[in-house]
């Protein structure tokens, strides 16, 4: 799944760490998330888009959009 996360974690200087601190999971998950290695859970994905303040959508790209 694509997604905007380093984007948007850079546009806020916070480190991987930074990140992984305020969703209290570990540097690694970010990093793998943000590599597209790892599709986070529902629950996650919720949380990010709160510590952002973002809608998910303008996070996390299903790569299955219609129409393209």
């Amino acid at each position: 799944m694509k997604n905007k996360l380093k984007e948007l974690r850079s546009e806020r200087q916070w480190s991987q760490v930074d990140l992984a601190s305020r969703l209290n999971v570990s540097r690694q998950t970010i990093n793998a998330i943000e590599n597209g290695r790892y599709d986070p859970s529902l629950p996650l994905a919720f949380q990010i888009a709160r510590t952002f303040q973002l809608p998910i959508e303008a996070i996390f790209d299903d790569e299955l959009s219609l129409g393209e």
